[in-house]
């Protein structure tokens, strides 16, 4: 481009650049690519979802990401974990190393600063009371152990109750979501939450059902390496959040937990695999939850707090 040609496209150069800046200002703030069902004042919402299969090119209809989220006397500490790709994460040997001190006080401190789970998959939007231009369209959707109960109790299904499992991700045998949302002790909770019966999304052919298929998001970028701050990174953050030196050797005091956020058991059993990897810290008792909160609320909580 010659520099007469830049000073004539000059208006059309700087519409150019508000819609990138608009662009770049939506994905700062706000994924579209995601969805979240709507609530009232109360706290409470209802929407009808269809969990989908996997997209093209991929195995399995969900990916799980570990992540950590607290206050230390040196700031918040919310970063992914690498042991969601089987990396060790400098966090994961320090919480080992206070918990096989064998010291109580510390022992507690691991509670509150152990990972936490949340899960990805791709959804169909059946009905969205709260905003229905959702309905009819592919969503990305974060979830927690709650929502996660559910699915693994449809697929394992009940002998005593003579219920078959399913595959909820599935096309034609898998089944709707009725999510409802209810604000119990302050928290989100999804105990109301159930699948319908077993049946072909929206009884839609297989050219629509194929073409709602190709809309569906790519879920292993989500928990690609380059979504991991390196371990030396990882390692210089829990340094300065915990006062930390060095390294892992040294013991602080504990540290306490922002009030009114309990502490979730978030280790489950994937779908469709028979093993668990092995939790970040050893021999660690389940922690009974104190409230029916959704770890994903919790985790969101956190990063609330930490950007106030």
């Amino acid at each position: 481009m010659s520099f007469s040609s830049l000073k004539s496209n000059k208006s059309n150069a700087f519409q150019k650049l508000q819609k990138q800046l608009e662009q770049t200002t939506k994905v700062g703030s706000v994924d579209e690519r995601f969805w979240r069902p709507t609530v009232d004042k109360a706290g409470n919402g209802f929407a009808v979802i269809r969990f989908l299969s996997a997209p093209d090119g991929e195995d399995m209809p969900f990916v799980k990401m570990y992540s950590h989220a607290f206050q230390g006397p040196g700031g918040w500490y919310i970063e992914n974990s690498l042991t969601t790709i089987g990396q060790k994460d400098p966090l994961g040997e320090y919480n080992r190393e206070l918990w096989n001190s064998g010291d109580e006080s510390l022992k507690e401190q691991v509670r509150k600063q152990k990972r936490k789970l949340q899960y990805y998959s791709n959804i169909y939007v059946v009905k969205d009371p709260g905003n229905p231009d959702n309905e009819g369209k592919v969503f990305l959707f974060k979830y927690g152990k709650k929502i996660y109960d559910k699915i693994m109790d449809a697929v394992n299904g009940d002998e005593l109750e003579g219920r078959d499992g399913i595959n909820p991700f599935d096309f034609w045998t898998g089944a709707n979501f009725k999510l409802r949302v209810k604000k119990v002790a302050g928290y989100p909770n999804y105990d109301s939450s159930e699948f319908t019966d077993v049946g072909t999304l929206e009884d839609l052919d297989d050219a629509q059902l194929e073409s709602i298929w190709k809309r569906e998001y790519k879920l292993q970028p989500l928990v690609a390496s380059d979504q991991f701050k390196s371990f030396e990174q990882l390692q210089e953050r829990l340094n300065l959040v915990l006062n930390l030196k060095n390294s892992t050797s040294s013991s602080p005091e504990p540290v306490a937990a922002p009030r009114n956020v309990p502490a979730v058991e978030i280790q489950q059993k994937p779908i469709f695999q028979k093993k668990e990897e092995e939790p970040v810290v050893e021999e660690t008792p389940t922690p009974s939850a104190s409230s029916d909160e959704d770890d994903d609320d919790v985790l969101d909580y956190f990063k609330k707090l930490a950007e106030s």
